[in-house]
């Protein structure tokens, strides 16, 4: 006994050990709990599916939608409602992941590894996509390349100012959904590629050069592997990510037939909700593949360390006249992919009659108009002067900052401790979990705690159960940045403090957390920044008193008011632009500060 209360103790005197056992417990409890409910909810029968299936009563338990979704011919319903979606999720995920890694991981070269001009509008401008909902980019691509000949037969600004006629496939289908959904989540690659690029050492690069080594050997053999675990990472967050969305698809594949996943799961939550559990948990199921494919290459004993005791100067690349060319092209391509969208939602929330921009058709009365100053239909005064927007905006910034804090300082926690003891299995055991709530379709988890709340009657229509929601969510991303920051510090820093006495709360807040400031900073904006402009996630959570401005911005557009939701989206997003500048010079970080935009 006594040799066993030794081991107990040794373990448990690491304070990384202690975080590890803590977080196991925690996050199994807030994680296994939901997946149980999941795979439960496949097999039982609910009020939908008793209609469709003739004998069975609500809360059966069954096979009959497995067998219905997967096995059956008749028509085509197993190819049309869950393989051919399957197929298209797979590949729209997939090339939107390459696409956000090829263009944000080569922007952040350029940034941090070039002296390419213009870098701090480029770096500030880059993070603009992530920061606006992913179907505001959508509804702008609508709104420039549409026209009479495909879709909804309205003309587009393209086609309104030229005459010309985008083909169908330009407009909707999956080549539109790529791209919309790469540049949405290119600013991933940007922060975690970028982050390690501007703090790695560049002597390992100066070394080679010296010994000779081509540009191309050095990025293949040096660069590239040390950011090996940032790309894997943020191809897993970006899969996933796109293989949970919903809104995107709707507008620009629904039109043409192009299903994915969730937009099926959504159709069948009103026909067959235990299909719809089955295609969400098969989202799930895939979505660990993914992460189990991550681990096998990061999680070895395998060296990342990008940060170290000695001092270092980065070299930049020469690009010649290719500074002003490379800079005058991202330029273009940031002012309509980023500010673009900005003025078109400002004009849409002024211009009474759709597609009249003259200055007679212009007012300010859907931002600071009494009620009935406009003829809408629904006569509300101007958001500015709403009360029940202020109240939205009240709950999304409450919600927004608690999320942000409660997980930030448990992603930078986490981190510490996977990073600290990687390669044991509880060190993977809390990785995989702490990652599994972004796995989950936000409709399903959100779906899933509602079902739980009806079991804890005090979680039902209250604000905790948002900010419960938000922070599992949420997690990921402050754990994969937290993972990051983490795997570039050697431990010989944290080790001298540790021979002199240091205790490890002060280790963590006078030695490490200063070191990797940046990195860590964006491990809180990033889960802020997603809280702001969320829908899915909370739309079947929400009730009177806790709407958000996203919910708000839903239910005028739903109304037909689309001035009041392009004034509402404006709003959101120069929220969070004044968060990110505010944060900046409070503590000299931002989103994109971690790049190194100066």
């Amino acid at each position: 006994m006594t040799k066993y209360w030794n081991r107990i103790k040794a373990f448990f005197s690491k304070p990384a050990n202690i975080i590890l056992v803590i977080f196991a417990v925690l996050l199994a409890l807030l994680t296994l709990y939901p997946l149980i409910e999941l795979v439960r909810h496949t097999f039982v029968i609910h009020a939908t599916d008793a209609t469709i299936f003739p004998g069975t009563r609500k809360g059966d338990f069954s096979l009959k939608s497995w067998s219905k979704l997967l096995f059956t011919e008749a028509n085509k319903y197993s190819f049309i409602n869950f393989y051919k979606p399957m197929l298209n999720s797979i590949t729209l995920a997939v090339l939107s992941a390459l696409f956000a890694l090829v263009f944000g991981g080569t922007v952040a070269w350029l940034v941090t590894r070039s002296n390419m001009k213009a870098k701090k509008f480029i770096s500030a401008a880059f993070i603009f996509p992530y920061i606006m909902p992913s179907w505001t980019l959508a509804l702008f691509w609508l709104n420039m390349f549409k026209n009479p000949n495909v879709g909804t037969g309205s003309a587009g600004f393209v086609y309104s100012l030229t005459g010309l006629c985008a083909p169908q496939w330009f407009v909707y289908g999956l080549f539109p959904l790529v791209v919309v959904s790469g540049l949405h989540y290119a600013p991933f690659a940007y922060i975690f590629i970028g982050g390690i690029l501007r703090n790695m050492d560049a002597n390992l690069e100066e070394a080679a050069t010296i010994l000779k080594s081509s540009k191309r050997r050095i990025l293949l053999r040096i660069t590239l592997p040390i950011v090996k675990p940032a790309i894997l990472s943020t191809f897993l967050l970006v899969f996933a990510s796109v293989m949970g969305s919903y809104a995107v698809p709707i507008y620009l594949g629904s039109p043409v037939n192009f299903y994915v996943l969730t937009t099926k799961m959504k159709t069948l939550q009103t026909t067959a909700i235990g299909q719809a559990y089955i295609i969400a948990l098969f989202m799930v199921v895939l979505g660990a593949l993914i992460m189990l494919f991550n681990n096998v290459f990061t999680g070895s004993r395998k060296s990342y360390t990008t940060v170290t005791g000695k001092s270092s100067q980065i070299s930049l690349v020469d690009l010649k006249a290719g500074k002003y060319i490379v800079a005058g092209i991202l330029c273009a391509i940031l002012f309509f992919v980023c500010i673009m969208p900005l003025i078109s939602f400002g004009l849409e929330s002024v211009i009474i009659k759709a597609g009249d921009y003259s200055p007679s058709n212009m007012t300010l009365n859907y931002w600071i108009g009494d009620a009935g100053s406009v003829s809408t239909t629904i006569g509300n005064s101007g958001i500015l002067k709403d009360p029940a927007i202020w109240s939205a905006m009240g709950n999304s910034l409450k919600l927004s900052v608690i999320c942000a804090l409660i997980a930030g300082s448990c992603g930078v926690i986490i981190g510490y401790a996977v990073v600290r003891r990687r390669g044991t299995k509880l060190s993977a055991w809390v990785s995989g979990l702490s990652f599994f709530p972004y796995l989950v379709p936000a409709m399903a988890f959100s779906a899933i705690y509602l079902a739980i709340s009806t079991n804890f009657p005090f979680l039902t229509n209250s604000f905790l159960i948002l900010v419960l929601v938000g922070s599992v969510k949420y997690l990921p991303f402050a754990t994969k940045a937290g993972t990051n920051s983490m795997l570039q510090l050697s431990p010989e820093i944290e080790e001298a403090a540790a021979i002199y006495g240091v205790p490890w709360i002060r280790r963590m807040t006078q030695i490490i957390i200063p070191i990797q400031k940046t990195s860590i900073i964006s491990g809180f904006l990033l889960p802020f920044v997603s809280c702001m402009r969320e829908l899915s996630l909370f739309v079947m959570l929400v009730s009177s008193k806790t709407q958000t401005l996203t919910t708000m911005l839903m239910t005028y557009n739903e109304k037909g008011a689309s001035q009041y939701g392009n004034a509402i989206n404006l709003l959101i997003i120069l929220t969070v632009l004044f968060v990110n500048f505010t944060v900046n010079k409070v503590t000299g970080a931002s989103i994109d500060k971690g790049v190194g935009g100066n």
